[in-house]
């Protein structure tokens, strides 16, 4: 790609942007959300068009005006933001736009046979025929990857392809790339995983505010040198946590169960304190928070609010307890990708904003104005669709949807999953200050430096049940995969 530029009305996204992919090359492309990366990659994907610039393939110059174009030529496309249609079932997503036929009707045996087949060669023993909808956020994931598999292409940009994949997932789909690798197959990896990109890719290049600031050789790079690509300074510093005189207790769970994912689980919550989870993937903590906040019903055990017990069997009832989640998967349960930024912000107090019949569109305004400027959302117009945001600034929409609000306690699942290093350090900033100024707050993650930097005590899960309550003090990576592996346990406490 030489000499790429693309503006959006006033915003110069790209300028004179130039990416050299090899044959049979990993390829890291790294930057902060809105550096540039998706946009670029949008344009090799044929989402967006480019104002100005060349697309060399295979030194001959191609144009790509739309996705099938893209694909035509052999560039496959896995987005982070998953697009496996739910009601379909696992080989017709794979097959979908490219449908197999017979005597003019769809050949439903040939797409099973060579789904199956493809994910034999990523070895995925599930059956093509499963349903979308049953399956969890790791294997839709995988049914992206398979899709780009079948289409056979030469170049795929993967765009945060780990984000939901389990550790063991991760080991499979980095064999699966090496293959590819070795197949001549060249793929551009975008991750803010800078672990996985050092394990796995070969050169990187690093855009800032539409430009490059840096290419090279993975080899001939450190971490801290690349963030400081990313960002135009070094993060390794960076202290976030303060202590905090915690105050009294104002959530008790005491033996909630919810077969099979969960069962016995006590815990307790004080004012103003960051509690963490953390465990392997499937270790019910997910489950668990969503029962507390009334989205699975049918659980057994008791939930104490500010020393009541109470019944949360909807997420209004919850709401009313003054209780928040921000889920992990942001664009299935997040947001509300067809509405603007300013209603995605006010979903959770439609009822303090309207009147009789209408909604004070003045007073939406007003509040949107004081979180935009309060957790410095990065967005032209309130009016803007909420999927022209970046990821971090989405996660921060979501995050003020719980502000404005007036929560007591914020559930964060997985909240910087799939974003930047500068935009984590702006979520650990903003935790830190809620906790200040008396929040509450969960930190659900499998990021155990994460919760390494926020975290008052981390709680650990394994098979549904907790192993662990590590206070802050004592607390670092090797006790916490301890416990969080089931190598270690201890009797729970409160």
């Amino acid at each position: 790609m030489m000499d790429v530029e693309k503006n959006f009305g006033s915003v110069e996204v790209l300028k004179n942007v130039n990416l050299k992919i090899k044959k049979g090359e990993i390829h890291a492309l790294l930057g902060e959300n809105g550096a540039g990366k998706s946009t670029l990659m949008n344009i090799l994907g044929g989402i967006v068009t480019k104002d100005k610039g060349r697309i060399i393939l295979n030194e001959r110059e191609v144009e790509i005006n739309n996705p099938f174009q893209a694909k035509k030529l052999g560039i496959g496309f896995i987005h982070q933001e998953l697009n496996v249609i739910n009601d379909l079932n696992i080989y017709e997503n794979m097959f979908l736009g490219r449908e197999v036929t017979k005597k003019g009707f769809l050949y439903k045996e040939a797409m099973y046979k060579r789904s199956k087949e493809i994910l034999e060669s990523m070895d995925i023993g599930i059956d093509p025929a499963t349903e979308a909808s049953s399956l969890d956020t790791s294997y839709k994931q995988i049914v992206e990857i398979g899709r780009v598999l079948l289409e056979d292409a030469r170049v795929i940009i993967m765009d945060e392809p780990t984000s939901s994949l389990t550790d063991k997932d991760i080991e499979k789909l980095f064999s699966i790339m090496k293959k590819l690798k070795n197949k001549g197959v060249s793929i551009i990896y975008i991750s803010h995983k800078l672990k996985e990109v050092f394990s796995i890719c070969d050169f990187y290049t690093v855009l800032r505010d539409g430009q490059i600031t840096g290419e090279g050789l993975i080899k001939d790079i450190d971490e801290e040198a690349i963030t400081k690509l990313m960002v135009g300074r070094s993060m390794a510093d960076v202290e976030f946590y303060k202590v905090r005189n915690l105050k009294d207790e104002v959530l008790r769970v005491e033996d909630l169960s919810y077969i099979p994912s969960f069962k016995n689980i006590s815990f307790s919550l004080r004012k103003g304190e960051i509690l963490g989870f953390t465990g392997l993937t499937g270790d019910g903590r997910s489950e668990l928070f969503q029962c507390i906040f009334g989205f699975r019903k049918g659980y057994s055990g008791k939930v104490f609010i500010n020393g009541n017990e109470k019944l949360i069997g909807s997420t209004s009832q919850a709401l009313k307890e003054k209780i928040g989640l921000v889920p992990k998967d942001r664009k299935e349960n997040g947001i509300v990708k067809d509405m603007t930024v300013k209603e995605n912000m006010s979903l959770a107090s439609l009822k303090k904003l309207c009147g009789k019949i209408f909604i004070n569109k003045d007073k939406e305004k007003e509040l949107f104005n004081v979180f935009k400027k309060s957790i410095n959302i990065k967005v032209e117009s309130m009016d803007n669709l909420i999927s022209n945001l970046s990821g971090g600034n989405q996660q921060k929409v979501i995050l003020a949807r719980w502000l404005q609000a007036e929560v007591d306690i914020l559930i964060l699942d997985n909240p910087t999953q799939g974003i930047d290093v500068c935009a984590k350090s702006e979520i650990y900033s903003i935790i830190m200050a809620l906790a200040e100024k008396g929040k509450s707050i969960v930190v659900l993650s499998s990021e155990i430096p994460e919760l390494l930097k926020v975290c008052d005590r981390i709680i650990t899960m394994f098979h549904g049940e907790i192993t662990g309550c590590i206070s802050r003090e004592s607390a670092n990576e090797e006790l916490i995969m301890q416990y969080s592996t089931g190598i270690r346990k201890e009797e729970p406490s409160l």
